[in-house]
C-alpha cells in the first residue's frame, strides 16, 4: 500500500505527467492504481485548470471504492494546503446514473418520485414472472429437455428446476436487451418481422414485458434502466449534458475493465469529442462476465484507439518475485500454448514487474515466501483436511501474518469454515457473512428506531435494551443480568415513570433496589441513554442514526455500515418528502430483513481489511477477494469444473444436466435474440453455436480468476485440487501446465524440506 506522501513511481508518474484528451491505463494488481489515480484528481484541481463552478468526477465501481478514493484524494489536498472534498465527485457509475436520471425525469417517461428498485426486489419480481409463463406455457421448453427422462423425473424437473432455469434466462435477456437499448415494443415488433420460429426469443421477450410492466405499475426502475435512461437523457437533452460537460471538464474512470457497452457510452458522451477522459483497469481481472453485459474488451480496444494516449502501471511491490513469475508465466501459457486456440486472448500483458529496491513498500523477500502447487488428488474432504492441517501446523508459529482459504463457490467455502470451527482454529468469514453484517447493524439500528417511534411501549424498551447490551449475551453471568433488567423494563406499566421520575411517580424507586444492586445500576445508566435518544428525536433522519449508532457500536465495521445506512434514509426522506418517523422506521426494518439492495450499496461494498484479522483464516471466494491480498493464500479446487479449459471431458456449471446436447439455453436465448436484429439474411441462428461461445468465454473469465487469486498472495502460495463428489474430475489444465513448467525451475535453487512436505 502507497501512502499519500509517498514519492510515485516511475510509471506512475507518467500517467501523472497527463494534461488533456484521452488515456487509457492498463494497471496490474497491487500497481498503486487508486493512489494513481488520486493523485492525478488533486494534481488536476491543484494545477488550476478548473474554475469555480466546476470539479473532476471519479467514477468507480463499489461504494467501498467511493470512500477510498474520497479519502485518498482529501489527504493530497490537505498536504497541498487546499481543503478537503472541493473540486472534485466521486461516484459509482449506478450512482452517477441515477443523478442524471433525476435531472429530468421527464425524459425518460418517469415522474418526479419514480423509485430504484433493489436486486432483491428485482429478483422477486422475475421469480414472478418466470412462475406465470411457465403456467400459460407448460410444454413450451419440452423440446429442449433430454429425451431419456423418466416420468416422475421429469415431473420433478417441470416442478423444481425449470422454474429457476426460466428466472436465470430471464435475467440474461432483459440485461441483454437494456444493454442494446431495446424497450419491449421496439423488439415486438422486429420479432414479428422475423420469417422463421424463435422460440427463445419469444419466451424472452414475454418474460421482459411482464417484467417491464411490474416495473411500470410500481413507477420504478432497476439498475439496468439507469443506465439506459441516463445515457438517453443525455442523447434527448442538450442543455443537460452541455451543463455536465461544463462541471466535469476531467474524468477518471477507475475499474474500466469491468465496464459495459452502455457505461461506457455515457462517460463518452459526458466527455464530448474532444473531452478529458482518462480510463484505468486491468483486463486481466475482469471476472464479472459471465452473463452480465461488462467486457473487458471495451478497455482493450479503448487502450489501441489512435487518439488515446496509452499508459501502463506494470510495478508492483504486493507479491515476491516468484509469485510474480507465476503470474507472468500463467499469462505467457495461456497466450501461447492454451490447447484451445480460441482463448488465448484471455490474458495479455502487461506483465507485472517488481518494484526497484529502494521503493517502499519493496516486495517481500522470495526466502520468506513458498510456492506450492500440489498435484495430489484428494477427495473433496480430503482436500479439506489437507489444507486444515497445513494450516494448524503453520498457524500458531504466524498469528501476526494474514492467511486467506480461497475457493470457487459459497458451499465449498462454508464446509472449510466448519473444518476450521472444528479444530478450534480462529475463522473470519466476513467476506461471506457480510450480508448478515449488515442485517445485524441495520436490524439493532431498527429496534431502537422502533421503540422512539412508540416511546410508552415497555416491550419495545425491553427490546431497546438488549440491543445495548447486546456483546455481552453470551457470557452466563452478564447474560442473566440482562435478561432480569429486560424483564423488569417489559413490565414497566409507565415509561414515563421510569424516564422521567416525579416525586409522586418513581418507577424505580418503587421497584425498592438495594443501593448496590447491578440491576439498579444498569437501569440508570440505560436511563440516560434513552433521554439522549428521545432528545435527538427532532433531527434529521440521518442525525438520528448516527447518535444511535455512536451509543451502541464500537466496531469499524458497523460504525461503517450506520454512516451508509444514515446516508441512505436520509436520500429515503428526501425521495419521499410525506414519509414520517414510522415510514422510516419501516424502511430500516426492510434492509435488517435483507429485502432491500440500494443504489451504490451492498453488503459486499463495505471495505474489507484484512490487516485487521491477523492470526485468523479468512474464507472467501475467489471473486470476493479481488482487491484485497494476504501473506498466505490456499487455493482449492483447481479442477477441470471450477476451471475447464473447453476440452472434451470438461463441465460447464451452466449446461443443465436435463437440457438436451448440453445446450446453454441462456446462451441460446441471447443468440436468437441477435438473430432477430440480424443485418443479413445469412446471419440466421444455428443451434449450439451461442452453447459453445459461451463455454469459450467461461474458459477465458476461469483463467482471469486463477490471474486473480494467485495475485492475491503475498508470500506464500499453496494450491490444490480435488476429483469431485464422483471421483471423475481432473486437475485444471492451466494448474498441470504450471506445475510441470514452473515448478521445477522455481523449486530447484531454493531449500524444499519445510513447507513442501506441509500438504503431502
Amino acid at each position: 500500500m502507497i501512502n499519500s506522501s509517498s514519492q510515485p513511481r516511475h510509471h506512475q508518474q507518467a500517467v501523472l505527467t497527463y494534461q488533456s484528451g484521452r488515456m487509457g491505463v492498463a494497471a496490474v494488481p497491487g500497481s498503486g492504481k487508486t493512489w494513481t489515480l488520486s493523485r492525478l484528481a488533486a494534481d488536476i484541481i491543484t494545477s488550476g485548470k478548473l474554475l469555480e463552478d466546476q470539479e473532476v468526477l471519479v467514477v468507480t465501481l463499489v461504494n467501498s471504492a467511493v470512500d477510498n478514493f474520497n479519502k485518498r484524494v482529501s489527504e493530497f489536498l490537505h498536504e497541498f494546503g487546499l481543503l478537503p472534498r472541493l473540486g472534485y465527485r466521486v461516484r459509482t457509475l449506478h450512482g452517477l446514473a441515477n443523478d442524471i436520471v433525476r435531472e429530468r425525469p421527464d425524459l425518460a417517461g418517469l415522474s418526479d418520485t419514480f423509485q430504484i428498485i433493489d436486486e432483491s426486489e428485482a429478483n422477486r419480481i422475475r421469480s414472478q414472472v418466470a412462475q406465470i409463463w411457465l403456467r400459460n406455457h407448460p410444454h413450451d421448453l419440452d423440446d429442449y429437455l433430454n429425451t431419456n427422462l423418466e416420468e416422475n423425473r421429469l415431473e420433478w424437473v417441470q416442478r423444481e428446476r425449470l422454474p429457476d432455469l426460466v428466472e436465470t434466462i430471464a435475467l440474461a435477456y432483459i440485461r441483454f436487451a437494456k444493454d442494446r437499448q431495446l424497450t419491449p415494443q421496439r423488439l415486438r415488433t422486429q420479432l414479428d418481422q422475423i420469417p422463421f420460429p424463435l422460440p427463445l426469443a419469444e419466451m424472452g421477450w414475454e418474460l421482459y414485458h411482464a417484467y417491464q410492466r411490474a416495473l411500470a405499475y410500481r413507477d420504478a426502475v432497476d439498475f439496468d434502466d439507469l443506465i439506459r435512461l441516463a445515457l438517453e437523457n443525455l442523447q434527448q437533452d442538450e442543455d443537460l449534458l452541455a451543463r455536465l460537460q461544463n462541471h466535469w471538464p476531467y474524468i477518471l474512470e477507475d475499474e474500466a475493465q469491468d465496464s459495459s457497452r452502455l457505461q461506457e457510452k455515457i462517460l463518452e458522451t459526458l466527455a464530448g469529442p474532444t473531452g478529458n477522459w482518462v480510463r484505468v483497469g486491468d483486463p486481466n481481472q475482469a471476472i464479472f462476465e459471465t452473463f452480465t453485459t461488462a467486457n473487458p474488451a471495451y478497455l482493450r480496444t479503448f487502450i489501441k484507439r489512435p487518439d488515446v494516449t496509452s499508459r501502463e502501471l506494470p510495478e508492483s511491490g504486493r507479491s515476491t518475485e516468484d509469485i510474480i513469475a507465476l503470474a507472468n508465466h500463467l499469462i505467457d501459457w495461456t497466450a501461447a500454448s492454451h490447447p484451445v486456440t480460441e482463448v488465448r486472448d484471455a490474458l495479455a500483458t502487461p506483465h507485472i514487474t517488481p518494484v526497484s529496491s529502494d521503493a517502499e513498500p519493496a516486495n517481500p523477500n522470495p526466502a520468506d515466501g513458498k510456492i506450492q502447487l500440489v498435484n495430489h488428488k484428494y477427495s473433496p474432504a480430503g482436500e479439506i483436511n489437507a489444507v486444515v492441517e497445513s494450516i494448524a501446523h503453520w498457524l500458531p508459529d504466524n498469528t501476526e501474518r494474514t492467511v486467506a482459504v480461497l475457493v470457487p463457490r459459497n458451499s465449498r467455502a462454508s464446509q472449510v469454515i466448519s473444518a476450521l470451527q472444528q479444530r478450534d482454529i480462529p475463522c473470519h468469514d466476513g467476506l461471506l457473512r457480510a450480508s448478515a453484517s449488515t442485517r445485524q447493524t441495520a436490524g439493532a439500528l431498527g429496534n431502537l428506531l422502533n421503540y422512539l417511534a412508540d416511546p410508552g411501549s415497555g416491550r419495545k424498551l425491553a427490546t431497546a435494551y438488549r440491543v445495548w447490551r447486546r456483546e455481552e449475551r453470551d457470557d452466563t453471568q452478564s447474560g442473566e443480568l440482562i435478561a432480569q433488567v429486560a424483564k423488569h423494563l417489559k413490565v414497566c406499566p409507565r415509561v414515563e415513570d421510569y424516564l422521567y421520575p416525579r416525586s409522586d411517580r418513581d418507577w424505580l424507586a418503587d421497584k425498592q433496589f438495594v443501593a448496590d444492586d447491578p440491576e439498579l445500576a444498569q437501569l440508570r445508566e440505560f436511563r440516560g441513554l434513552v433521554r439522549r435518544w428521545q432528545a435527538a428525536i427532532l433531527l434529521p433522519i440521518d442525525q438520528i442514526i448516527l447518535t444511535l449508532a455512536q451509543d451502541i457500536f464500537s466496531e469499524p465495521t458497523d460504525l461503517a455500515l450506520s454512516h451508509k445506512l444514515a446516508s441512505l434514509l436520509r436520500q429515503a426522506s428526501n425521495n419521499h418528502q410525506d414519509w414520517h418517523f414510522p415510514e422510516l422506521t419501516d424502511e430500516l426494518a426492510v434492509i435488517a430483513r435483507n429485502e432491500r439492495r440500494f443504489l451504490g450499496f451492498s453488503e459486499d461494498d463495505s471495505g474489507f481489511d484484512p490487516d485487521q484479522h491477523k492470526g485468523k483464516v479468512v474464507v472467501a471466494t475467489f471473486h470476493k477477494a479481488k482487491g484485497l491480498e494476504w501473506d498466505r493464500v490456499y487455493l482449492m479446487s483447481a479442477n477441470n469444473y471450477n476451471f475447464p479449459s473447453g476440452q472434451t471431458g470438461d463441465r460447464f456449471i451452466a449446461e443443465n444436466w436435463f437440457i438436451r446436447d448440453n445446450l446453454n439455453l441462456q446462451a441460446e436465448a441471447l443468440s436468437q435474440l441477435e438473430a432477430a436484429f440480424s443485418a443479413s439474411e445469412y446471419d440466421w441462428y444455428q443451434e449450439f453455436n451461442a452453447s459453445q461461445q459461451a463455454r469459450l468465454d467461461y474458459v477465458r473469465e476461469r483463467l482471469r480468476l486463477l490471474y486473480v487469486g494467485i495475485t492475491r498472495a503475498r508470500q506464500d502460495l499453496i494450491i490444490t485440487w480435488n476429483s469431485g463428489r464422483k471421483g471423475d474430475l481432473q486437475p485444471a489444465s492451466p494448474f498441470l501446465e504450471l506445475l510441470s513448467d514452473f515448478e521445477k525451475e522455481l523449486n530447484s535453487a531454493k531449500d524444499e524440506s519445510t513447507d513442501q512436505t506441509e500438504m503431502t
